[in-house]
């Protein structure tokens, strides 16, 4: 054939550098803190949910569309309970979606709401299938750049750039904290900014929240709480980062009615419907005691410590994360400029997989120097990799 085989939309992205370093991880024995997976399963009550499910024949056939009514029911209790002194509530019937995790809400969102040539504001470095999905639904991404800034040891978003970026083209704005990859979770005061600047240019907003429960510093707060913003937001939801369980692939959108039904219209054209079984488990997983998500993110906190640690003392600069499970580096200090290059060898003399940050970046010398290490690992896991980093 001469026209090729892959649509020129996709063919920028290829392989992801996710599926190579995971290869490497493998055939060298390396320890991976490149993707972002935990490498011990959630609570055993939720697995036997999922079990009792699949004996009891809830969910082996199609489940329904927008999602079983139990967890539809579940997300909007979730959103109450932990939101619901912000003033922000669900209709479970009308206004949540279950989706085949936080990517497919991502994809079937910004194929529902946008026409091509629409301009999407992304804050970069953003999550690699941000740029598919724009690029799918025949976007054009606009990247607003979150810098490091060493002196305070974490990012910071420029409101003044954010604000410059927007254009009469512009049709959403997609905003992701906490934040993966910098660990940024953003504060009162610039989701606010965030949520007049939407308001005034009538933007549409995906938000992207998924790592809600993990936050250390701050406090997480959903953009579609601030005035004006419930009506415009679409936000995204998922259960694998919030219960250890990332293969069940089981995630939600929650917005307005009519907003719900423009993602199910694209969404059934998707996977149509999944994880039946895992829907009846994710339903009971919500309803977990508060002490499961406290107990969760103080876990998580000391593991970020451990290896915050460890990384100082092999030399990085580290970026001390506010939320998510992943650490960015700088790898300048250990007289290294390329992260692709880094990366590719560290495995080879370390023993340890991380990923580079420029694949997160449109402005590729932007995130060039940058490393991201993921810390959702058993601690025993994380000091032995901060031993072999050791021998840089």
């Amino acid at each position: 054939m001469d026209r090729p085989l892959l649509n020129r939309r996709l063919a920028e992205f290829g392989t992801t550098i996710f599926a190579e370093m995971s290869a490497l991880a493998v055939r060298t024995g390396s320890i991976n803190l490149g993707q972002g997976f935990p490498d011990a399963d959630g609570p055993e009550e939720v697995r036997e949910a999922a079990v009792r499910a699949l004996r009891d024949g809830r969910g082996n056939q199609y489940p329904p569309g927008p999602g079983i009514p139990e967890l539809r029911t579940a997300v909007a209790a979730h959103q109450q309970r932990f939101y619901g002194r912000l003033g922000l509530s669900y209709d479970p019937d009308t206004e949540v979606l279950v989706t085949a995790g936080a990517t497919e809400a991502l994809a079937a969102s910004l194929l529902a709401l946008l026409e091509p040539g629409d301009e999407v504001i992304a804050l970069e470095p953003y999550y690699d299938s941000y740029a598919a999905g724009i690029a799918l639904a025949g976007g054009r991404r606009v990247p607003v750049t979150l810098r490091a800034d060493p002196e305070s040891g974490s990012y910071r978003l420029d409101l003044d750039e954010l604000r410059d970026a927007v254009t009469d083209r512009t049709r959403l704005l997609l905003i992701n904290t906490p934040h993966n990859p910098t660990g940024t979770v953003l504060s009162r005061g610039e989701l606010a900014e965030i949520a007049r600047l939407a308001c005034e240019r009538d933007l549409l907003v995906i938000t992207d929240e998924v790592y809600e429960h993990l936050v250390f510093e701050g406090e997480h707060l959903p953009l579609a709480s601030f005035p004006g913003m419930r009506e415009r937001t679409v936000t995204i939801g998922s259960a694998g980062k919030t219960f250890s369980f990332t293969g069940w692939k089981v995630g939600w959108v929650t917005a307005p009615a009519e907003l719900v039904a423009a993602v199910r219209s694209a969404k059934q054209f998707l996977t149509y419907v999944s994880a039946g079984p895992f829907q009846y488990a994710v339903a009971e997983a919500l309803a977990l005691p508060d002490s499961y998500f406290t107990e969760l993110r103080d876990d998580l906190r000391t593991k970020r410590d451990v290896l915050t640690t460890g990384l100082t003392a092999a030399g990085f600069q580290v970026f001390r994360p506010a939320g998510t499970y992943f650490i960015t580096t700088d790898i300048r200090p250990l007289g290294h400029h390329d992260g692709f290059a880094f990366c590719r060898t560290l495995p080879e003399r370390t023993g340890v997989v991380a990923i580079p940050n420029a694949v997160f970046y449109d402005h590729k010398e932007e995130g060039a120097p940058y490393v991201r290490f993921a810390f959702c690992k058993q601690e025993s896991v994380l000091r032995e990799a901060a031993e072999r980093l050791q021998k840089l």
